[in-house]
């Protein structure tokens, strides 16, 4: 017989401990009896056992299904009954309980006496325990785990990838990805991908610096959208603002100046005189409606026809906070609202496409929502906030509790709709009126599994957008809970610091991130519009990390995170 190699000569259990070990330092009649082991455990069981891997003849292993992958070991004293079924790259080691159904990925490694239950006994009075007929919903592990010793995990349990599992800690409830637990009962700890404290600082010391550089160059950004030689609407003065060189003229791309120059300097673009600001955001308000139509080859279109002409309802935010940060406001209430009896604010609300296009319909709630604003400012209060009340009550009402927003998944897009809708949507209402959202846990569950989502970012995908609709409702969610917090602050100190490499230095944003072979589209190329989105944006993502103090600006207008109107004051004031 050969003689064992290295130090396993010292304890002729080493190996049976050590399994690791074994495939490097075991003789080749250790090897031989190891292969003869593996064969008559799947001759008991069906499965199927990967080279290189170990199980100890001191370890129970007895179950009815079982297969375990390449460069894997099992301990002495481990103990496997069941269906279970490991990747590659997983360790079982000493005195291991892992029964039941237990499925687990690649790179999974079980501490020492830990136990994984896949399996369960019912409790009911009518008998004895040991009389009592089991249950089995069984144990999923995802890859590149580490569970530490002592662990107890119980039956229904699913667990991650690239989840750490403390020592001692009692796994009851589901893990996310990437998660640190520990506990009894396990809690989050924090994500294993959140910066450390050195990495935070680096990201505010990365944002002061894009602070200080955007508000250098903002007025360079501003100046190249200015086309000094386009005739205004009125057919007189000239000068209009484009969202980028080479587009049309746009009241959006004004209000998109005025908010970005408002933003970074606290000052009206240079272009036009703070009155001449407010006389082209003001003119030709249709006073039937209150509605702003579009700007078409440079000029107005006719009237809007009513609230039912959403052409006109982006108008509404855009042109309503660049006056506001001017220190004006709309000439004529939202009479296109002010004048829809309670009824028909009901009818409005159940006839936006919730089912199809989310994104719209929240659209029309948030301009619904800030037309009640500037209707609660200039117009008839009673009418404005008996209104407001009746849109509460439905959105609450209507909110879905799996998720805490309006509309299901779909197929073709996962929860694109539903997260872009629901920013929309509590834009003009929740946030607007500084209310609390309706599930704010599950709002975050949703917008977290939304973010995961490849189809929607990266390269080519990812636009201004999609961005805003995570970071807020995460931003206005976690103002009244702690839910997933780490996860949160992990997700956010990343979005922030891709986020800085995007800016164009003198140029600003795209609105759309450009695919890797370069940009193909207006959206792909910075404007406007997209730089002041980001800007916003990045302000919400650095204040879930904890740093929005060091970019030195806070966002004031559409996208302000103080409320712009208290609600609940004024209808407290009324309460007989």
């Amino acid at each position: 017989m050969s003689e064992p190699t290295d130090d396993t000569a010292r304890d002729p259990l080493a190996l049976d401990y050590n399994g690791w070990l074994f495939w490097q330092h075991s003789t080749p009649e250790q090897k031989q009896a190891q292969l003869r082991r593996q064969e008559d455990i799947l001759a008991r069981a069906k499965g199927a056992i990967g080279e290189t891997t170990f199980i100890s003849e001191l370890a129970m292993v007895e179950p009815t299904e079982f297969s375990i992958g390449s460069g894997s070991y099992v301990a002495a004293h481990a103990y496997i009954t069941g269906t279970v079924n490991m990747g590659d790259d997983c360790t079982v080691n000493a005195f291991t309980v892992v029964r039941g159904t237990v499925t687990c990925g690649d790179g999974v490694r079980i501490g020492a006496h830990t136990s994984i239950l896949g399996f369960n006994h019912s409790t009911a009075p009518d008998r004895r325990i040991y009389l009592q007929p089991g249950t089995e919903i069984g144990i999923r592990i995802g890859e590149d785990v580490w569970i530490g010793s002592n662990v107890v995990i119980v039956d229904g349990v699913n667990i991650g990838s690239h989840a750490v599992i403390g020592a001692g800690s009692v796994v009851t409830s589901d893990v996310p990805d990437w998660a640190i637990v520990a506990g009894n009962p396990a809690r989050l700890i924090r994500d294993r991908r959140a910066p450390r404290k050195a990495a935070r600082h680096e990201l505010a010391s990365a944002l002061r610096d894009f602070g200080e550089t955007a508000r250098e160059q903002v007025g360079a950004i501003i100046a190249r959208s200015w086309e000094p030689d386009a005739l205004a609407a009125d057919g007189t003065s000239p000068g209009r603002y484009v969202d980028a060189p080479g587009s049309h003229a746009t009241l959006r791309a004004h209000a998109d100046a005025v908010e970005l120059s408002m933003l970074l300097t606290a000052e009206a673009p240079e272009q036009l005189t703070r009155e001449q600001h407010i006389a082209r955001l003001r003119e030709n308000q249709d006073p039937a409606t209150g509605l702003t139509p579009l700007l078409v080859d440079g000029r107005h279109a006719g009237p809007p026809t009513g609230y039912d002409d959403g052409s006109a309802h982006y108008h509404v935010l855009s042109l309503g906070y660049a006056l506001d940060l001017l220190g004006s406001s709309l000439e004529h209430p939202i009479r296109a609202v002010e004048r829809l009896s309670l009824g028909e604010i009901v009818a409005v609300l159940e006839g936006q496409p919730w089912k199809d296009m989310g994104w719209a319909a929240g659209a029309g709630v948030d301009t619904m929502g800030t037309a009640l604003l500037w209707n609660l400012r200039t117009g008839d209060p009673e009418i404005a906030r008996d209104q407001a009340n009746t849109m509460f009550g439905w959105l609450l009402t209507n909110a879905r509790r799996d998720t805490g927003m309006w509309c299901a998944p779909r197929l073709s897009d996962g929860m694109l709709q539903v997260v872009n809708g629901y920013y929309r949507a509590i834009r003009g209402s929740f946030a607007q009126y500084g209310l609390p959202v309706p599930y704010p846990e599950r709002v975050i569950d949703a917008v977290l599994e939304h973010a995961r989502d490849e189809r929607h970012f990266g390269p080519g995908r990812t636009t201004a957008c999609n961005a805003l609709d995570i970071a807020h409702p995460l931003w206005i969610a976690a103002k009244q809970t702690s839910h997933r917090k780490a996860e949160v602050t992990a997700l956010a100190q990343r979005m922030a610091t891709e986020t800085i490499a995007r800016w164009q230095p003198h140029e600003g944003f795209a609105f759309r991130l450009a695919p890797l072979g370069g940009p193909l589209t207006a959206e792909h190329r910075p404007g406007l519009q997209g730089t002041e989105m980001w800007a916003a944006t990045l302000w919400y993502l650095a204040d879930l990390a904890g740093v929005s103090e060091s970019l030195g600006y806070r966002p004031a207008g559409v996208h302000r995170p103080e409320p712009a109107f208290d609600l609940s004051e004024m209808n407290g004031s009324r309460r007989p």
